[in-house]
């Protein structure tokens, strides 16, 4: 289980609350107005914004921990990928920043490859890779670190509808088999009912516990309704 007891964020004048907690193995949508700390609260899960409170995955408080020790991936709308690297090393990077892969390793990535839809890609250059392609090695990356949650920060925004939702498609697949809890932030709300069960709403300095999709894009409130033009 996530819990975030008592979280609070503050920069500047900017302060976001949240005090909740999600099931292991939830996918969940994490949706609001523009500025309103949605980045931000998942920056915070990964140790890379200071905090109030505590966030606790199966009870142990996570915020003693460094990012690179937090039991996470997180991928970011930019995807992070290296240009000077290879689609294997950017990859192996799971594993070993420092690139010390061994024959098992390498083995590894070329299965994890296979799995995300690029085997025999391992050779390319990102700058040789379409979109769609650059988010596969992306998530890859992710999934061979093997961590059980992941945050994705829209790392598909970019790509077109029908390539984002098989993206969206192939994280939640993957997500499914091996159990992994999923906070997606997005600004889409058909991306959040493709993906999510549960959706957290970020306005007005709180994120709001998690509830049903549906349920909350049927009915929105106030803030929400105002940012889909309802």
């Amino acid at each position: 289980m996530l819990q975030l007891e008592g979280l609070s964020i503050r920069q500047g004048g900017f302060h976001l609350t949240a005090d909740w907690s999600v099931p292991k193995g939830a996918r969940v949508a994490v949706i609001g107005p523009s500025g309103a700390g949605k980045s931000t609260l998942l920056m915070a899960l990964a140790g890379f914004v200071s905090h109030d409170g505590r966030i606790l995955w199966e009870g142990k408080d996570l915020a003693p921990l460094p990012p690179g020790d937090r039991p996470l991936s997180i991928l970011f709308q930019d995807q992070n990928l290296f240009p000077h690297l290879t689609v294997t090393q950017n990859v192996g990077l799971g594993l070993s920043p420092r690139l010390r892969l061994t024959p098992a390793d390498l083995s590894k990535i070329d299965a994890t490859l296979e799995r995300v839809g690029l085997s025999g890609m391992g050779g390319r250059k990102p700058g040789q890779l379409s979109g769609g392609q650059i988010g596969r090695a992306a998530l890859a990356r992710a999934l061979l670190r093997a961590r059980p949650i992941l945050l994705l920060d829209e790392p598909f925004a970019a790509l077109g509808p029908a390539l984002k939702a098989e993206m969206l498609d192939l994280v939640a697949e993957t997500a499914e088999q091996s159990g992994a809890t999923v906070l997606m932030v997005t600004h889409d709300p058909a991306d959040a009912l493709r993906f999510a069960d549960l959706a957290v709403l970020v306005a007005d300095g709180v994120a709001s516990p998690p509830q049903p999709t549906a349920a909350l894009l049927a009915d929105p409130p106030p803030a929400l309704r105002a940012y889909l033009g309802r």
